[in-house]
């Protein structure tokens, strides 16, 4: 069957990964439509050989697209979402305007590919850190029972956007040259620093991010009981994020237990030889596909617990790969 997918957003650091991710899985470059803000609209993009000309996101030009990823931020979700869905387009959102809906499946395709079933035309992407957590968490509550977990986040300014990304490159240029270092995307400078701030902090102190890896968690591992305490950090890296997660089960945790089902669960490759210095890092998984889990070993402070390190790059597993990898399963189910 002939697919005609649209990427709202495609200027962004997201569009371009789904691009060009479209395109290394063999993707019909005939077949991708490029949406925009009316700022961007007429721009040409290139990857390779192929160009396409970007079109305004409005409305009525989602009349013949099949499937369309939104990659353009919550407000552009709330607007077009539901308009492209009215005119038979499927939308896997990317923002966090619908993982809370509880008539929109939240999908992790490793974790949980049956939620797709009942969509009624939207399906939501979780937020980058989540998704890059469960890689870890979800194969080990498979075989222990998760009771619930603390995590804390150490996240490349890339999930901030190229600006961001942008802002530590000069940073790091003005420290060497002994100037002062300008900071527009963060409240500080991030170069040789760390920010304990993502997203906007919330009357009990946790920040908005921090609060979507325990709601979006549950949402998608069906647990509702799950009780989970994060704190995010932003971090001079420039792509994938990185995770420090002590988890607690209802069963005891066998270590080789845990690291064989690490090993055996799609989406994960187990590097846990700190012997030998080998463990997951940013920099072996940025535009990686799998995540990486290491540094098993049992909790010291919590009963029947687990801790252990989880790293992905967060514009592919955190956002474009999942949501592509969702549009697959769809098709795999007959359901696009």
């Amino acid at each position: 069957m002939s697919v005609t997918i649209g990427i709202v957003g495609a200027t962004g650091a997201v569009g371009q990964e789904l691009i060009k991710l479209l395109l290394d899985r063999m993707f019909p470059a005939n077949h991708i439509q490029l949406f925009a803000s009316s700022r961007s609209a007429g721009k040409t993009i290139s990857v390779g050989q192929h160009s396409w000309e970007v079109v305004e996101a409005v409305p009525e030009a989602f009349e013949n697209i099949d499937l369309a990823i939104f990659s353009a931020g919550g407000s552009t979700s709330l607007a077009l979402a539901k308009e492209a869905v009215a005119r038979n387009c499927i939308v896997i959102d990317n923002s966090s305007a619908f993982r809370m809906d509880a008539d929109v499946p939240l999908v992790v395709p490793e974790v949980n590919p049956d939620a797709v079933d009942n969509h009624k035309g939207i399906v939501a992407n979780p937020n980058c850190s989540t998704a890059v957590a469960l890689m870890g968490l979800y194969p080990l509550h498979k075989e222990f029972g998760l009771k619930r977990f603390f995590a804390s986040t150490y996240q490349a300014v890339s999930g901030s956007g190229a600006a961001a990304m942008i802002e530590l490159e000069n940073q790091v240029k003005s420290w060497s040259e002994k100037k002062p270092l300008e900071c527009n995307v963060y409240p500080h400078p991030i170069a040789f620093n760390l920010i304990p701030h993502v997203d906007t902090f919330n009357e009990n102190g946790y920040t908005r991010e921090e609060l979507k890896m325990l709601n979006e968690s549950s949402k998608i591992m069906n647990l509702p009981n799950l009780k989970a305490s994060t704190t995010c950090v932003r971090v001079p890296v420039f792509r994938s994020h990185s995770i420090a997660i002590n988890a607690e089960f209802e069963k005891p945790v066998d270590i080789e237990v845990a690291r064989k089902s690490i090993e055996a669960f799609p989406g994960c490759e187990l590097v846990d030889m700190p012997e030998k210095n080998l463990y997951p890092m940013p920099l072996d998984f940025s535009e990686k596909e799998k995540c990486g889990v290491g540094r098993l070993r049992k909790d010291l402070a919590l009963d029947n617990g687990l801790s252990f390190w989880v790293v992905g790059d967060q514009l592919w597993k955190g956002a474009a790969l999942n949501a592509i990898q969702i549009f697959e399963l769809m098709q795999k189910k007959g359901l696009i």
